[in-house]
C-alpha cells in the first residue's frame, strides 16, 4: 500500500513544497514540484516629468514576488551594470524610480524578477535622458575628504540636489521658487514653502517625494501664514511649524507710533489631517520691549521674527527668534517658557565666548542632549561663524565649545545661514547671503566646499541618499 508524505522547505525567496513518493520499493522515482518560474509580462521606462535626471521604470509581472532593474550608459557603453534596489509587486505591477541619471544620454535598463520559481531576467529597455533647462544654476564643488552623499538646497527657481563634484543630480522648478528653505526630512521626502503671484494669499509648504510629485500641503491652523523658514515632520504624519501672528497695537508708551501691525511668530503642532495639537504665541509670553527700540518704532514692526526650530532630546522646542538675537527652549506639554539664551532677556552666564554672544543668529539645531549649534549671523568680534554651545540648564550656564569661520576670509551674513552637524564630529556651514558652503571636520579643517559664490544659499544640508532623502541624516 503506497503512503504520501508531504515535506515543505522554504529558502529566502519563498516556499518550496517538495513532493515525495514512497512506497515499499525503494527504486521508485522521487518526484519534484517547482512553483512556476516569474514572467515578465510588461515593461516600461517614462522619464521623469519633474527632472531629466531621473525615470520611471513601470513593470507588470506575475509569479513574482519583486522585481529590481539593472541599468547601465549604452551610449559610449560603460562597464558593469549598476544594480537597484529590489522593489515588492502589489498584484503582479511595479514601479522602480531611477535617479541621478546624467543629461543627454543613452541607457540600457533591463527588469530582474525574483518568484518562487526562481530569477528570470527581461529584454533590453532604452532611455536617452534629455538636456539640462537653460536657466538651472551649474555649480563646481571641491575637496580633500567630504562627507559621503549629497548637499540639498534652494537655488533661484530650483530645489537642488549636488554631488560632491558640484554636478546637479536632482532638481525641482517652481514657478515662483522654492522659497527660502528647499530640505529634506526624515520620513524620506523633501519640502519647500514656494512663494505666489500674490503675496496676500496663504502660503503652505508642499511635501515632494523623490520623483519630485508633489504628495500633501502643511499649513498653520487658524489661518495665519506659514513662515518660510523651517518646519519638522514627524513619523505619524504630524509637523511642527512657525507662523505669522499679526496683531494691531499702541506703542505710543514703548516708543513706537499708536497704531502698530505687530508681526510675532507663534509655533503649532499640527496633526496629519489638519486638526491643530499645540499651540504658542508670543503675544503670551513676550514684551514688545524685548526687541531693541530701533525695531518697533513703525506702523508695521517685524517683532520676533522666528526662523529655525527644532525639538530637543527630552521633546520639547528650542525655537530662534532672530529678532530678539534669543533662543528660547518652549514646554510643548504646557506651553510654559523653559529658558531664554541670548538678546536682552538672557538668563544664562557665557563661557569662553565674547559679550553679546551671537545675534540675529539662524539655524539652531539640537546636536546631543545639552548641545546647541547656531549660525551667528553678525559676530562678536563682527564675522559670522558657526557656533557649538553646550549648555547647563540647572546652572544657567552656555559654553562655547566650538567656532568656525569662513576659510575664504571673515564674511559678515546679514541673513540666512544654516548649520548642520554630521557624522565624526563634522559640521556643513552655509553662510547665507555670502554664498559660501564649507564642510569643517573635527579639527575645523575644509574638507569640502562649493567654489566661486553659489549665490543666496539660506540652508544647506547632506543627505545619504537620492531615494531616501533626509533618511537617517540630521535636519
Amino acid at each position: 500500500m503506497m503512503r504520501f508524505i508531504r515535506v515543505v522547505a522554504r529558502d529566502f525567496l519563498a516556499a518550496v513544497a517538495i513532493v515525495v513518493m514512497l512506497s515499499s520499493c525503494d527504486s521508485e522515482p522521487i518526484a519534484v514540484v517547482m512553483p512556476p518560474a516569474p514572467v515578465i509580462d510588461a515593461a516600461v521606462v517614462t522619464p521623469n516629468p519633474n527632472n531629466v535626471l531621473g525615470a520611471v521604470v513601470s513593470i507588470r509581472a506575475h509569479n513574482a514576488d519583486s522585481v529590481s532593474l539593472l541599468f547601465r550608459l549604452a551610449d559610449p557603453p560603460s562597464g558593469a551594470d549598476v544594480p537597484s534596489a529590489a522593489v515588492r509587486t502589489a498584484g503582479d505591477s511595479a514601479a522602480i524610480a531611477v535617479l541621478g541619471l546624467l543629461p543627454e544620454r543613452k541607457y540600457a535598463m533591463r527588469v530582474v524578477a525574483y518568484g518562487a520559481g526562481g530569477t528570470v531576467t527581461g529584454g533590453a529597455l532604452d532611455l536617452t535622458t534629455g538636456a539640462l533647462p537653460p536657466d538651472l544654476p551649474q555649480f563646481t564643488a571641491s575637496g580633500s575628504d567630504p562627507s559621503p552623499g549629497f548637499v540639498v538646497f534652494a537655488a533661484r527657481m530650483y530645489g537642488v540636489v549636488i554631488d560632491n563634484t558640484g554636478r546637479v543630480v536632482w532638481y525641482r522648478r517652481f514657478p515662483n521658487g522654492p522659497g527660502l528653505s528647499f530640505m529634506a526630512e526624515p520620513n524620506g521626502r523633501y519640502l519647500a514653502r514656494p512663494m505666489t503671484a500674490d503675496p496676500t494669499d496663504i502660503e503652505p509648504w508642499i511635501e515632494l517625494d523623490p520623483l519630485g510629485n508633489p504628495t500633501r500641503t502643511l499649513g498653520c491652523a487658524l489661518g495665519l501664514q506659514p513662515r518660510p523658514h523651517d518646519i519638522i515632520t514627524l513619523g505619524d504624519g504630524s509637523y511642527w511649524l512657525m507662523c505669522d501672528d499679526s496683531r494691531t497695537m499702541d506703542l505710543t508708551a514703548d516708543g513706537g507710533v499708536a497704531i502698530a501691525r505687530v508681526t510675532g511668530t507663534s509655533v503649532q503642532h499640527v496633526a496629519a489631517d489638519g486638526t491643530l495639537l499645540f499651540r504658542w504665541s508670543p503675544f503670551d509670553h513676550f514684551s514688545i520691549t524685548d526687541v531693541v527700540l530701533s525695531e518697533r518704532i513703525g506702523a508695521s514692526v517685524n517683532w520676533t521674527h522666528g526662523n529655525a526650530l527644532d525639538l530637543d532630546t527630552d521633546g520639547n522646542l528650542i525655537v530662534s527668534f532672530r529678532n530678539l538675537d534669543e533662543v528660547t527652549k518652549i514646554n510643548t506639554a504646557s506651553g510654559a517658557v523653559m529658558w531664554r539664551l541670548g538678546g536682552r532677556r538672557n538668563q544664562f552666564t557665557f563661557i569662553d565666548s565674547p559679550e553679546p554672544a551671537f545675534s540675529h543668529q539662524h539655524s539652531v539645531r539640537v546636536s546631543a542632549a545639552g548641545e546647541l549649534m547656531i549660525v551667528d549671523n553678525i559676530g562678536n568680534p563682527n564675522e559670522s561663524r558657526a557656533e557649538h554651545y553646550t549648555l547647563d540648564a540647572a546652572a544657567k550656564t552656555a559654553r562655547l565649545v566650538r567656532s568656525y569661520g569662513s576659510v575664504a576670509g571673515a564674511v559678515v551674513t546679514q541673513i540666512g545661514g544654516s548649520v548642520q552637524s554630521l557624522p565624526g564630529e563634522r559640521t556643513l556651514v552655509s553662510f547665507g547671503t555670502e554664498g559660501r558652503v564649507e564642510e569643517y571636520d573635527a579639527l575645523g579643517r575644509v574638507v569640502w566646499r562649493i567654489e566661486g559664490n553659489p549665490g543666496y544659499i539660506f540652508r544647506a544640508q547632506r543627505i545619504r541618499s537620492l531615494y531616501a532623502p533626509g533618511v537617517g541624516t540630521s535636519r
